[in-house]
């Protein structure tokens, strides 16, 4: 009987033993089978796997797309997942631009009643803050009724201030430091442009540091039809922290540089004459124009509001994605946010904030340009593996496009007007985003006739195109054969980078005159670049 039992009991385990191997086989299969679904999928429906590989699932938008875009459903990123809508909200919001110019403007510095914050609770804060920076920041009934306007009225704006900082502020002091700019001079962004880089003044000023066009010009952040780099955060930092560097060795106080900053330091200069020579900020702020008067409190009040948010209950959300947690890619052929958005699942709001400077969501191409796309950092891998089939992809798209996209076309920081039949000074102005005071000082005009054949000198405050680039063609190698223009491929030309040298040409016309049933280009060949 003890014989039957044991013969039993082992029969059992033999038998459990088979089956839990042949679980783990089923189990194994399943994965397998997920792995080549990954890569051999071309229709969109779902898979549901019990147990995914998380190393292959990663992969699963990009490699989706290598196959056949059109007919796959792509996964939205993880981190992209995490931020929520009201986050979203606060990252391209652009009233808080309106709400502290005009708090700045309409700044009458009487008396505000504010109980929770004691007259010598405030001086006493504010001489903590004056022993630790470079800027007078002494008690005054005028700063005073700021710092209590600001906390009575703008709370909500200030928290929003305040979560947008933690993404600005790092990368702010970073630029700062290299150039021996005190940290306290972030806030100055806040004052500028409420943390905006897309903000633009009534008179053109535009980005996080409020560049004029012509000045933007002469710092190097240039504009096209596609890209404002007065609104890339990083190189309008820099710009911005040269300046100000430039502008302490002029005048050797920090106040007067924010002041010059903000008017220009002609002004500056003009008020320390008026007020007898005083360098005192607040000795010769009446002298300075109206807005520039009520800069510097602005700046000092946003200074001791974020120092001491937490003693007032500051509450503001935070990013979910901080700027260290993202990085740059050069891209090596033209991609819209849309194609960016499909392959990575990155959110396109989440595009339109990390890349601001351009103005199309649109990323181009030229040649002598380095233009990079901003990313959370758990994208940049996936994407730099996957570039090539994403360049394929996005050609392909464009390719296919009824509506092709606009020409890159630079601009210029000067040009020379004919004037045309109808033509007068103020038509003139509107159109160039100028005064006609202006136009007549430039050019010595004392009345306000015009003479059709005229040529004016105009400083645009409206980005203008250059004629000479948009109608040249670029040093590309052609031939004549006939009628046709032949032109030879080089090493990492596409067809869209191609059709980009000839005006008027598409990739769609390449593809015809040349009988190409893909786009793949090899180093060498001439394809037609004209009709014949």
């Amino acid at each position: 009987m003890k014989k039957q039992v044991c013969l039993l009991l082992g029969l059992s385990a033999v038998f459990a033993v088979s089956a839990q191997e042949k679980g783990k086989s089923k189990k194994q299969v399943e994965k397998a089978n997920f792995r080549v679904q990954i890569f051999q999928k071309v229709d969109s429906t779902e898979i549901i796997l019990a147990d995914p590989d998380p190393e292959f699932q990663e992969k699963l938008p990009i490699s989706a797309v290598i196959r056949d875009s059109s007919k796959v459903s792509l996964t939205d990123m993880p981190q992209a997942a995490k931020i929520d809508s009201v986050w979203r909200a606060e990252l391209t919001n652009s009233d808080l631009y309106e709400t502290i110019q005009k708090s700045i403007a309409e700044q009458d510095y009487d008396e505000v009643v504010y109980d929770e914050l004691p007259t010598d609770t405030l001086k006493a804060r504010l001489a903590r803050l004056n022993a630790r920076t470079p800027f007078n920041i002494e008690y005054n009934p005028s700063l005073e009724s700021v710092i209590k306007m600001y906390l009575k009225r703008n709370k909500q704006a200030m928290e929003r201030l305040m979560a947008l900082s933690d993404y600005y502020f790092p990368m702010f002091e970073q630029e700062l430091d290299k150039y021996d700019i005190p940290l306290e001079i972030k806030y100055l962004a806040i004052v500028e442009s409420a943390l905006n880089p897309r903000a633009k003044s009534r008179v053109g000023a535009t980005g996080l540091w409020q560049f004029m066009f012509t000045t933007g010009k002469m710092h190097d952040l240039n504009v096209s039809s596609y890209v404002d780099e007065r609104m890339d955060p990083v190189k309008a930092t820099e710009a911005a922290a040269k300046y100000l560097s430039t502008l302490y060795k002029v005048f050797g106080d920090w106040d007067l540089v924010l002041a010059s900053y903000n008017s220009g330091p002609g002004n500056v200069s003009k008020a320390i004459r008026r007020s007898g020579g005083s360098t005192d900020y607040w000795s010769m702020r009446r002298y300075l124009p109206r807005e520039t008067a009520g800069y510097v409190p602005a700046f000092l009040a946003t200074l001791y509001i974020f120092e001491y948010a937490d003693e007032h209950n500051f509450q503001p959300k935070r990013p979910e994605i901080p700027y260290f947690q993202t990085d740059t890619i050069q891209v090596k052929e033209l991609l819209t946010f849309d194609h960016i958005s499909k392959v990575t699942g990155v959110n396109k709001e989440l595009l339109q904030f990390l890349n601001p400077s351009y103005k199309l969501d649109i990323i181009p191409f030229v040649e002598d340009k380095n233009y990079v796309v901003r990313l959370p950092r758990t994208k940049t891998g996936a994407f730099v593996n996957n570039e090539a089939a994403i360049y394929q992809y996005a050609e392909q798209e464009i390719a296919n496009r009824q509506k092709p996209l606009p020409k890159y076309i630079e601009t210029e920081d000067r040009i020379r007007y004919r004037v045309r039949s109808g033509d007068y000074l103020g038509r003139i102005a509107q159109k160039y985003g100028v005064g006609v005071s202006s136009i007549k000082r430039w050019n010595n005009i004392r009345g306000n006739n015009i003479r059709v054949g005229q040529y004016l000198t105009i400083y645009p405050r409206k980005p203008v195109a250059n004629t000479q680039s948009a109608t040249a063609s670029s040093s590309a190698k052609t031939t004549t054969k006939g009628d046709t223009k032949l032109y030879t491929v080089k090493q990492g030309d596409s067809l869209w980078s191609i059709s980009k040298k000839f005006p008027g040409v598409t990739v769609q016309n390449l593809r015809t005159w040349n009988d190409m049933s893909s786009t793949r280009l090899k180093p060498g060949m001439k394809i037609k670049v004209s009709k014949g």
